[in-house]
């Protein structure tokens, strides 16, 4: 089974929209109606709906690295620095986690992208 993605409001919607073209279950903060949520607020929720959390927020980054290290269950969190990568090569890589991961994988980890 393929992991499920939670895209908070940092992530460009040509993103969200490519992935979801490939067949990857996407669900955006805005659609879910968590905005305007603080960053431990919108990580609890990802978790919550079992979705892996994809953001390019270094504050959200510093909060899962926080809750990793203590041990807090979170769902997981991909993090892409906003000029690390073009809108394809975000899409191919959050597609081939995706595809190649269930959430159980995922769970508690903390993955930067580029994978390479």
């Amino acid at each position: 089974m393929m992991a499920a993605l939670y895209m908070d409001v940092h992530i460009p919607a040509a993103v969200t929209a490519g992935l979801r073209i490939r067949g990857i279950d996407v669900l955006t903060s805005q659609e879910d109606g968590t905005r305007e949520q603080d960053d431990a607020s919108l990580l609890r929720r990802a978790t919550e709906l079992e979705r892996v959390l994809i953001t390019q927020d270094d504050d959200l980054l510093a909060i899962a690295a926080e809750w990793q290290q203590e041990g807090h269950e979170f769902a997981g969190v991909i993090y892409s620095h906003q000029l690390g990568l073009g809108i394809g090569e975000f899409i191919e890589e959050l597609e081939l986690i995706a595809s190649c991961s269930d959430d159980a994988e995922l769970r508690n980890l903390l993955l930067f992208l580029p994978l390479d």
